[in-house]
């Protein structure tokens, strides 16, 4: 094995000026799809493809699968070399099965079989990611069937807005969340063509049979032009994934900051579980709960918005076909981006809301004026922004007496009201709303209930945008599984017919 090491290196150095990189440790022997395991398929599939198509003769093809088999073999045992490049992973198949081996190598080049490797790990790492997105919005659809009927504060500009379910709000993540899941299945769709036979630019002499090719190894076709294929797709790859991954991010770490935001309250009504990996106390201050999960969560975010920029930039600039955007960077990114799905699922699965301090807060501020402006437009005709002159008067006062909307007197109401329509013909002169209907107006509970608007947050809304949610959710999942289903098939043929060679 040293001998071939140094054979490898040799090889190597013509292309690398003289930097001999040492082979690749197999993750975990037997089945880690890393280049090695890749370089092995791909050479299984010519040999049985090659050898039906009379490209090589049928004893070259039981030798060289003999060959490669024991190479594969040698490569799983654990702590074994498994060379990650053409250039080093040949040695190792000419020890074994002779020199003549190499004539699989005709109509092939480093170029399309490690762009063909490269793809292959990253559409394995993009289906665990899809797989990991699916169980996160799972877990956030039931949180928002459970939560639909509880009132908290929506904040804009980090300010007490209007009033909300919560399970409308979780929602709108669901959404969010399904359009991440759809932009992952787009990226997929282009990344998921053989660039294999293409060979450097513009194909081959031999005959190969490309699409046979791209079936063994679990693509959905081929990537048709052979300059594209390789030389051009490579450059928006990683922006692709880039794409997928900084979206996802993006929501993670919005939503994360939206919580965040309850912890710089004394009493907040949103908190994690405290204990184990979600909370941890303070080194100094014994009343501290510091939400770690959270802190980890939105930093691994942030790394992950630096790791799709790294992807552009090393796709800038550079000529077509260089390999600088097939480097792990992006097979890391994607990753990390698993992770963060995982880890925001532990997030959700943590939320402890109380209905009663939402309401609370909610009937401290606000947050219910604008109804007050609405229901004198549509219920009494007066202009909106008069309507609204009142409720911003009205609540001006408010926080300048320490009132709030359950301690505000009706009288002054009615006061303020006068004052602010005097002068103008078209609103009555007195309140038209009696006290019953002055409180109702500012029933946070109440206005959330009554909303009209399609995906609005009342009951009969809620229920069309939960079963949507669910159909969608139940879509991506089938999305996933069937295109693990179709790679879990192709392995398994060509494992099939590869074995055909080795028993006859």
């Amino acid at each position: 094995m040293n001998k071939l090491k140094h054979i490898a290196c040799g090889l190597l150095s013509a292309v690398t000026l003289g930097v001999c990189f040492p082979a690749v440790a197999a993750a975990a022997a037997k089945t880690a799809h890393d280049n090695f395991y890749w370089l092995g398929q791909i050479n299984k599939a010519t040999i049985v493809i090659n050898s039906d198509e009379g490209l090589l003769e049928q004893d070259e093809a039981k030798r060289y699968a003999r060959g490669l088999h024991s190479v594969l073999q040698d490569g799983d045992a654990p702590n074994a070399d498994r060379p990650s490049l053409v250039i080093t992973f040949e040695p190792y198949l000419i020890e074994a099965a002779g020199e003549d081996v190499t004539k699989i190598h005709a109509g092939r080049s480093s170029q399309d079989m490690l762009t063909t490797c490269s793809d292959a790990r990253i559409r394995e790492e993009l289906l665990q990611l899809a797989d990991a997105m699916n169980a996160m919005t799972d877990v956030l659809i039931q949180l928002a069937e459970q939560q639909r009927d509880t009132v908290v504060p929506n904040y804009t500009n980090g300010v007490a807005a209007q009033p909300n379910s919560y399970g409308h709000y979780l929602l709108a993540y669901a959404n969010a969340f399904a359009r991440d899941a759809q932009r992952l299945h787009e990226y997929y769709a282009r990344l998921n063509r053989s660039p294999m036979g293409t060979t450097v630019l513009n194909g081959t002499s031999w005959p190969l049979n490309r699409e046979r090719m791209a079936d063994y190894l679990g693509f959905d076709g081929i990537a048709y032009n052979a300059y594209d294929a390789v030389q051009v797709f490579n450059l928006e790859n990683g922006a692709d994934a880039a794409h997928v991954a900084s979206s996802l991010a993006l929501h993670i770490g919005s939503f994360i900051e939206d919580v965040m935001q309850q912890y710089a309250q004394p009493r907040p009504w949103i908190l994690l579980k405290e204990g184990g990996k979600n909370t941890y106390v303070s080194s100094a201050m014994p009343q501290k709960r510091n939400p770690g999960i959270l802190n980890r969560t939105r930093t691994l975010a942030s790394t992950i918005l630096g790791d799709a920029t790294g992807c552009l930039f090393r796709a800038h600039n550079i000529p077509p076909g260089m390999a600088d955007s097939r480097s792990d960077g992006l097979l890391r990114m994607l990753s990390r981006t698993k992770k963060l799905a995982t880890d925001f699922k532990d997030i959700l699965e943590a939320l402890e809301i109380n209905p009663e301090r939402a309401r609370e807060e909610l009937n401290l501020d606000w947050t219910a004026s604008q109804e007050m402006a609405d229901i004198l437009m549509r219920e009494h005709g007066i202009p909106f922004r008069l309507g609204h002159h009142f409720a911003s008067e009205m609540v001006g006062h408010a926080r300048a007496n320490g009132l709030t909307p359950l301690t505000f007197p009706y009288g002054e109401a009615k006061r303020i009201y006068r004052e602010t329509v005097a002068g103008h013909t078209n609103a009555p002169e007195e309140l038209p709303l009696d006290e019953a209907a002055f409180r109702a107006a500012l029933d946070p509970i109440a206005i959330v209930q009554n909303r009209a608007t399609k995906g609005g947050p009342q009951k009969a809304e809620m229920d069309i945008m939960l079963d949507a949610a669910k159909t969608q959710l139940q879509a991506d999942k089938d999305w996933t599984q069937d295109r693990l289903a179709r790679i879990a098939a192709a392995e398994r043929r060509l494992n099939r017919d590869f074995a055909a060679l080795l028993e006859e």
